[in-house]
């Protein structure tokens, strides 16, 4: 499917789901653009920061290669996955992951609208590359594969179900080397 221009997407769930607030009178608060053609691994992502070649500062870049080929869905859910952590930097000014800020918008996103869904993981087909660590958590014993290490990241499951959805530290997650045979 041929890619669709971002920012006419961008204004109407800007409209749709994020009450205007992701614009200042007809202004977006942050640069959309489509890849260079180099972003493989992933689906798109959402920076801030001094490598952000925008003016504003931020910007949201969604993949060209994953997007390409697939519906035009996918390009939506991915475009509106990466507002949701605009508006939680930029809006909230909260800095969060796929928390709960992350989670409650997701859900009321879904429930509005039945074109796309909103996830936290996309299942898009992109090259797996194998892991180089294994993040183990040391009260469950689940294990996840990782490409780097995040200091202080804990084991969801285990928060949730011993701490309220809350960080613990008895959950934080600790790292082995993924070894590859040669």
């Amino acid at each position: 499917m041929p890619l669709v221009p971002l920012l006419p997407l961008f204004h109407r769930f800007n409209r749709e789901h994020f009450n205007g607030a992701l614009v200042v009178g007809s202004q977006p608060l942050l640069s959309v653009r489509w890849s260079d053609g180099r972003l493989r691994k992933t689906a798109g992502f959402y920076r801030r920061g001094l490598r952000v070649e925008a003016s504003q500062g931020c910007e949201i870049v969604l993949s060209r290669p994953v997007l390409e080929l697939l519906p035009q869905t996918a390009t939506e859910s991915t475009l509106c996955h990466e507002m949701i952590h605009a508006w939680i930097d930029l809006v909230l000014q909260v800095n969060e992951g796929h928390g709960p800020h992350f989670r409650s918008r997701m859900s009321a996103i879904n429930a509005a609208q039945r074109q796309f869904q909103v996830s936290v993981r996309h299942q898009f087909p992109v090259p797996k590359t194998p892991p180089r660590w294994w993040a183990v958590c040391p009260r469950c014993g689940l294990r996840s594969p990782y490409q780097r290490r995040v200091d202080r990241a804990a084991c969801r499951q285990c928060c949730d179900r011993h701490y309220g959805g809350s960080w613990h530290g008895s959950c934080v997650l600790v790292y082995e080397p993924a070894y590859q045979e040669a």
